[in-house]
């Protein structure tokens, strides 16, 4: 038998009938005009962002002031938000980089789309520290680079940490997403009829050519990235959780945080997944690509990792017990009972009971009730931060400097706007790029794949 030259045989993949369908249904949204839905959606969220813009044109311009931060409570919705969107950028890394390890062929379907998440999500939560600085053009003295004021940083600060590991993790996952789209930006280049689109993805897809060598040394730098990001997804919230436990407040200061805060970021990163799939894979008829199994495998993630945040609910009350410490028992009493006690109930409904559903496969393969349980865990999961950041905050060791938080509208304001970046960004993504990587469905598609004996032929 004769070694099969696979670059001979790529063009009967390309004229694969299974192939260019496949090409066809994922291109379609970038090929077609503006739809009137597309531009309410885009309006819709071109809105909430112009009201995010607002509310940092009237904090920019009279400080932040105009928040409901106020002392002890120094910390609230903008490192809420950060924690959040940070959050929310890790199910791209996981199904990017560790299920390709685990060589899990569906994740193939969904694997863009998230990637594309994480780099948005990522950007959302790098705008709230500069935003908390006050002075946001003093930001580049948190890198260590040599400045006339001779300032130089703490690198035995979490926040310190946070810089690193955020745009690491940022940089990493744009490198992977970018790489992935290569061979797929190719493809757009081959079937482009303009000019200047066919100039554009010529650029980027940087001379790929579907030879053997390209795809050779594509899967190298491919597995390469995906084992670099995997141990950012474990290490990247490990490390925004140190902001909260190297600390000496009551309901920081846990060793549990660390794996608690990455469980229960991938939980709230797979919601949001879910959320915003459902919407493009109806708005763009994908739903013979992005099928139900795929969400009734993301529904059993997150039934495992909501099992993984149910257990840090309870051990944490109970090592607080256990420690005898009245502080530390005081603030979990004061969580479930005090000012808070609606935020940290309605937390505990939506990542504790309501994710149970999941256990019915009636329910993890309905689209309707997919679509109302992941926007019900991403509340859950935002509420967690406000009550773990908020609560501490305005009950510490000295009554006399015990505080409420209120939020203004300003705040709400900003929050509303980071959902507005965060879904156009999303939105124009969708229509400029392939929301699903065709090189990747068209490798898992035995009907996409080249006749291995007409390659034989062909060869000989």
């Amino acid at each position: 038998m004769e070694i099969i030259d696979y670059t001979k045989t790529q063009p009967l993949l390309v004229g694969n009938p299974a192939a260019k369908e496949i090409d066809e249904s994922i291109a379609a949204p970038i090929d077609r005009p503006y739809s009137k839905k597309y531009l309410m959606a885009l309006t819709v969220t071109l809105t909430m962002l112009l009201i995010g813009v607002v509310a940092l044109y009237y904090t920019f311009r009279y400080g932040i002031g105009m928040w409901g931060n106020n002392i002890p409570v120094g910390w609230a919705f903008d490192i809420t938000n950060f924690v959040f969107w940070i959050g929310i950028g890790h199910a791209g890394t996981l199904i990017s980089a560790i299920l390709f390890l685990f060589r899990q062929r569906w994740r193939t379907s969904i694997a863009r789309f998230a990637e594309a998440m994480t780099i948005f999500a990522v950007i959302c939560a790098g705008l709230f520290p500069l935003i908390h600085l006050g002075r946001p053009w003093f930001a580049g003295y948190i890198f260590p680079v040599p400045n006339q004021h001779g300032l130089w940083v703490n690198f035995n600060s979490p926040l310190v940490w946070d810089v690193f590991a955020v745009s690491t993790y940022f940089t990493v996952s744009l490198m992977f997403w970018y790489i992935g789209l290569i061979p797929d930006l190719a493809t757009l280049r081959d079937r482009a009829k303009s000019k200047i689109k066919k100039a554009i993805y010529s650029i980027f897809s940087l001379g790929w050519r579907f030879s053997n060598r390209h795809w050779q040394h594509y899967e190298k730098v491919y597995v390469i990235l995906a084992g670099l990001a995997t141990p950012l997804v474990l290490s990247v919230h490990s490390i925004v959780s140190f902001d909260f436990a190297v600390s000496i407040l009551p309901g920081w200061h846990t060793t549990i945080f660390p794996p608690y805060f990455v469980a229960g970021a991938i939980f709230s990163g797979f919601a949001m997944v879910i959320t915003v799939l459902i919407v493009v894979r109806r708005v763009f008829n994908l739903s013979h690509i992005i099928t139900i199994d795929h969400f009734d495998k993301m529904a059993k993630v997150i039934l495992v990792t909501s099992s993984m945040v149910t257990y840090a609910y309870i051990m944490e009350p109970f090592i607080a017990w256990y420690s005898g410490h009245p502080i530390d028992w005081y603030t979990v009493i004061y969580r479930a009972t005090g000012h808070y006690a609606v935020a940290f109930w309605t937390m505990v409904t939506c990542n504790v009971i309501v994710p149970q559903l999941f256990w019915f496969r009636r329910i993890r393969r309905s689209i309707p009730a997919l679509f109302s349980i992941s926007i019900l865990i991403n509340l859950g999961m935002w509420l967690e931060r406000y009550v773990i950041i908020v609560t501490s905050l305005s009950r510490d060791y000295l009554p006399s400097a015990w505080h409420i938080y209120k939020p203004t509208l300003t705040d709400f304001g900003i929050l509303i706007g980071s959902f507005g970046l965060f879904f156009t960004l999303v939105l124009l993504f969708a229509h400029s790029l392939p929301v699903v990587s065709m090189s990747e469905v068209k490798s898992v598609n035995e009907h996409a794949q080249p006749d291995l004996h007409l390659g034989e032929d062909h060869a000989g």
